[in-house]
């Protein structure tokens, strides 16, 4: 233990630039020793200045010292390495690259523990006591060690900026209120600072808020996404043993209508095996008696064909051949028409159902979901253009419907439409032939005025009274009546009267989702006549009506390069 106490320390053979044992050692005019590469690299860093200084001591020298490697301190330092000792240069106390140094010590600086805003310096633990013992520096503001203290001098005055001016928002110190920002309001930094620490504790506040809410949000969002999962998981199941419990309906029905008439099959075959069985004993008994008849023919004894006559020539009635009527037998065809009536019917219950069904699908949300901003221009509607093919089981008689279904014009002389349950017969109006979910466009030309476009539930009154079952008289419609001067939209009898240039060509944008309808006049640029925002309940129809005759309305074909002709 003694020996080592007699070692010299090596902390005195260290160089104060890279805290590691002398390198090439040199020696200052004014006794400080590096290496030879770090002093070097010290100084190449002052030469713009002309003036090099030391940097422990900062003793300046003009101009730059030629310095020579130190032999003797080269040797002493080797005589270090080989005993094994090295450089402190790891001691947490002292202050590295990266580390805040203490402005007060000299020679190799220790850490910062703290920086004054009052000094505008740093100081390590001893030369920081004073602060903490000396009354006029305890009232020092005190921060974390900080390389930036210069960002609090003024760059003008070099005096420490403590005030702030209202008027440039900016720090400055007590000369620059006499100089360039003479007659500005100013107020104490540490005022203004208590000002806007109280602005950024409100903000502090309504951004925990703001957190807080879309953490709760977030929670939300979470939970649904899990219902949603729940839900659909479930649904499938639901719905998968539902159509599996119709089509073992369907199946069971099959069977009912197949024993049905297996067993009708077998009394019908019974009954006619029967009568088979009859007429076959009334042929064989008449070819006997036809046999005896033959044979009394052909007696040549005339006694015995007159004894015999009496008796062999009388014939017994057929009970049989009255009750058998020879007539077209239509068997079982009338059952297969009853199953395929039924079958029609089945299709179209599910063609019906399948749209609601759809719908509700489309209409599954998610919280906080943001709405769809609706198109502004004809090409972004053109992206939601949808083609509209008229339905001939809804059009009253009186309209011809041409060009695929697209074109409907009011005749004077009823067209020969079979009866349906779904024919408008007293308004001459017709409706498409599929739902409009969703967001969807189209457009409806009029070749001549008195039209209204409309849109419809499928449910409207198809046999009432015009105000039950005419487009936009009632609950169930929206329409736009257009005359040769005048627009007027119409719903549940309430009417709107409509300004705006009269145009040939109605176009109809529809948001089910968003219950948004809008009606447009299109020309060279499209102009809104009329917007509705309701809760639309049910899938939705496109229709138009015809007051005139020789009045013509064509829903167009259209694309996202459609041009108006």
């Amino acid at each position: 233990m003694a020996q080592q106490s007699n070692q010299p320390d090596s902390k005195k053979f260290s160089c104060s630039i890279c805290l590691d044992l002398l390198k090439d050692p040199v020696t200052t005019s004014c006794g400080h020793n590096y290496c030879m590469d770090c002093i070097k690299t010290h100084w190449d860093g002052e030469d713009g200045q002309r003036i090099y200084s030391c940097p422990q001591c900062r003793k300046t020298f003009t101009p730059r010292p030629v310095l020579e490697k130190h032999v003797l301190l080269a040797e002493l330092v080797e005589d270090l390495k080989k005993t094994g000792l090295q450089a402190a240069a790891a001691d947490h106390c002292y202050a590295g690259p990266e580390d805040v140094a203490c402005d007060v010590c000299t020679g190799r600086k220790m850490k910062a523990v703290k920086s004054c805003l009052v000094c505008l310096a740093s100081y390590c633990e001893i030369h920081l006591q004073p602060h903490y013992d000396s009354p006029p520096l305890k009232k020092h503001q005190l921060v974390e060690p900080s390389k930036n203290l210069q960002e609090n001098i003024c760059s003008h005055h070099d005096e420490v900026m403590k005030i702030f001016c209202l008027i440039d928002q900016q720090l400055i110190c007590y000369l620059c209120t006499m100089d360039e920002h003479k007659g500005h309001e100013t107020v104490p930094a540490a005022a203004e600072r208590k000002k806007k620490q109280k602005e950024l504790e409100v903000s502090r506040l309504n951004i925990q808020q703001r957190i807080q809410d879309r953490q709760k949000d977030a929670e939300l969002l979470q939970q649904e996404l899990e219902d949603i999962n729940v839900s659909a998981h479930k649904t499938v199941e639901e719905s998968e043993e539902i159509f599996n419990q119709m089509i073992h309906l369907i199946q069971k029905r099959g069977r009912d209508v197949e024993q049905k008439i297996r067993s009708q099959q077998e009394t019908e075959v019974s009954r006619v095996k029967e009568l088979q069985e009859k007429l076959e004993q009334e042929i064989k008994d008449l070819k006997r008696k036809d046999a005896e008849l033959k044979q009394l023919s052909d007696t040549p004894d005339h006694n015995h064909f007159l004894l015999n006559y009496p008796s062999v020539s009388a014939l017994s009635e057929s009970t049989h051949s009255s009750s058998i009527n020879i007539r077209p037998l239509r068997h079982f065809e009338d059952v297969t028409a009853a199953v395929k009536g039924l079958r029609d019917q089945l299709q179209d219950i599910l063609r019906d159902t399948w749209t609601n069904i759809s719908l509700a699908i489309t209409e599954v949300d998610v919280l906080l979901s943001e709405p769809q901003a609706e198109p502004k221009t004809r090409d972004e509607f053109l992206k939601y253009s949808k083609e509209i093919a008229l339905d001939p089981n809804t059009a009253h008689r009186k309209l011809l419907l041409s060009e695929g279904n697209r074109k409907v014009t009011l005749m004077e002389q009823d067209q020969r439409y079979p009866d349906h349950p779904e024919r408008f017969t007293g308004c001459c109006q017709v409706l498409s032939k599929e739902s409009l979910t969703g967001r969807c466009y189209w457009e409806v030309e009029l070749r001549v005025f008195k039209v209204c476009v409309a849109v419809a539930y499928k449910n409207i009154c198809r046999k009432g009274e015009i105000y039950e079952c005419g487009f936009g008289l009632n609950d169930k419609t929206w329409a736009l009546h257009c005359d040769t001067n005048s627009c007027t939209f119409f719903h549940n009898n309430n009417t709107t009267n409509i300004s705006g240039p009269q145009s040939s060509r109605i176009g109809v944008y529809l948001d089910h989702r968003a219950g948004i309808l809008s009606l447009y006049s299109v020309s060279e640029t499209m102009t809104l006549l009329h917007r509705v925002q309701t809760t639309f309940t049910e899938p939705i129809y496109a229709g138009v009506g015809l007051l005139s005759y020789g009045t013509t309305a064509e829903f167009l074909k259209l694309s996202s390069c459609s041009a108006l002709i």
